[in-house]
């Protein structure tokens, strides 16, 4: 992952874009052109020259360079990452929690399964990718969830799992696995507080639709 993330609207003339291309100048360089309304230094005929650049870019530790996509959604994803350490209040930010998974999980290929494991307080202990799946489903054993639960000492949970294909519809072996996993970590006082499924275009709670 790049080593700097530098979001901007750019006004710089072409011969700083150029330097900035090439790593000229370094950071002080940059710093400088990401001021908004950069006048092109030099000879005054060469303002018609100034090129607006609505763009990103990044420093890769041995030059700037344009961010590509997947620079942004990396960047994207640690920036989410940061709220979500151990001990951050779970519950009291849904809208983040689906940010977090939409970009975590949305554009994903295949099927991976999640856990919340959160205290007492219902804050955050950890968050862990438990399975990976194909295309269309993933497998759960509910053997390892109650285990990790276990050494988490966790005593609620939320799962998390993405659906490839964009649906938001719970299949019937969605629904299964979550009646199977709540029954099984109520035996150890391990409330299931909700299962998201992430889509194309959202995420759909168990929880919102009276599901647990």
């Amino acid at each position: 992952m790049p080593d700097q993330f530098y979001p901007a609207v750019l006004a710089v003339n072409d011969e700083r874009a150029d330097a900035l291309a090439a790593g000229d100048g370094g950071r002080r360089s940059l710093t400088a052109a990401l001021r908004r309304g950069a006048k092109p230094a030099g000879n005054p005929a060469q303002v018609h020259r100034t090129t607006i650049m609505t763009t990103l870019y990044v420093h890769d530790g041995v030059a700037f360079r344009e961010a590509e996509s997947h620079d942004v959604i990396q960047q994207a994803q640690a920036l989410i990452s940061r709220r979500f350490r151990p001990g951050a209040p779970i519950l009291s930010r849904p809208k983040e929690v689906r940010e977090f998974l939409r970009l975590r999980l949305g554009s994903l290929d295949h099927e991976i399964f999640c856990c919340f494991y959160l205290n007492s307080r219902r804050r955050l202990i950890a968050f862990e990718e438990l399975f990976r799946g194909t295309v269309d489903c993933a497998q759960v054993h509910p053997r390892d969830v109650l285990r990790q639960a276990l050494n988490h000492n966790a005593t609620a949970v939320i799962f998390a799992h993405n659906h490839p294909s964009g649906s938001l519809e719970p299949s019937p072996a969605d629904d299964f696995i979550t009646r199977r996993l709540k029954d099984l970590l109520a035996l150890m006082d391990v409330l299931v507080l909700d299962h998201i499924i992430v889509g194309e275009c959202g995420c759909y709670s168990f929880a919102e639709h009276g599901l647990i």
